[in-house]
């Protein structure tokens, strides 16, 4: 959990504590109130589900506007409290948290965040205000965050995750995520066909190369058997030719002695004696 989230968490406990004892609308109102000025109590969610704050809603009129006002907090804008009648009055304190809260909703669109649109949507009077609005808003860790001066607008690099989801906007929430998953699985579906054509492919060029080199070694091994019948053969006929046919080598082949050694004339061919000797044994 993002440790701002997990600060104003802990700091809403104590609020949830106090609702089972604010038994009365009067002191329901009045712990909305609390809650909403304290410091560090940035989300609201669970504080509007408790038994006597949400009775505020239907079971008391007269308190109703307190918990839409908790609700503003929970997941609206400024803009919301603004164009939303019969609201309690907000103390300089819930003024300022309200206008931060907002600042965050708003940086999830880039375009609103120049000092123009910003100004008006926080009904901010100068540009001294605004600035020290993100400036405190930056230092109270809701946001990472630039002020570009000179171009007027607030460049924000990270969100804290402390506004709640309207309940409106649950099915919405859900329709984009059944859709997201949808394409998901598409692209699974996708990657597991071309895997498979990748492995197939594989597996037949795998069987071709087998068969070739199957087709290679036969056909080495029929010319290793035709040349030796072919060697039998003219060994039946010529002794000495048909070792030599087998061997690969022939007497022709043979380089000359370009000088004459003792005792070999001129001109004889070397290893002859070996194949002649060799031919006298075979022949027994």
């Amino acid at each position: 959990m993002d440790p701002t989230q997990q600060k104003a968490l802990n700091a809403l406990e104590s609020f949830i504590l106090l609702s089972s004892s604010a038994s009365s609308p009067r002191a329901a109102a009045d712990l909305v109130k609390q809650a909403t000025s304290a410091p560090n109590t940035y989300v609201f969610a669970e504080l509007l589900q408790t038994k006597n704050i949400a009775a505020l809603k239907t079971g008391h009129p007269e308190y109703a506007s307190s918990y839409a006002l908790l609700e503003i907090f929970a997941w609206g804008t400024w803009a919301d409290y603004s164009s939303t009648p019969n609201l309690p009055s907000l103390s300089d304190a819930q003024a300022h948290k309200l206008r931060q809260l907002s600042l965050l909703s708003l940086s999830t669109s880039p375009t609103a965040l120049t000092y123009t649109n910003l100004l008006t949507a926080l009904s901010l009077s100068s540009t001294r205000a605004l600035e020290n609005l993100v400036i405190s808003t930056i230092y109270a860790g809701l946001l990472v965050a630039k002020l570009d001066t000179k171009s007027q607008r607030i460049d924000v690099s990270s969100i804290s995750p402390l506004r709640d989801l309207r309940p409106a906007k649950v099915p919405e929430l859900i329709s984009t995520l059944d859709t997201w998953n949808g394409r998901c699985v598409s692209v699974l579906d996708d990657l597991e066909n071309h895997i498979k054509e990748v492995r197939q492919k594989a597996l037949e060029r795998r069987k071709k190369e087998q068969r070739d080199e199957a087709a290679v070694e036969k056909l080495m091994g029929q010319a290793l058997k035709d040349r030796g019948k072919a060697g039998e053969k003219r060994m039946a006929q010529d002794p000495v030719a048909g070792r030599e046919a087998v061997m690969g080598e022939g007497i022709d082949g043979m380089d000359l002695d370009e000088k004459a050694g003792p005792g070999r004339p001129r001109g004889a061919k070397r290893g002859g004696g070996a194949f002649k000797n060799a031919a006298k044994r075979m022949m027994g």
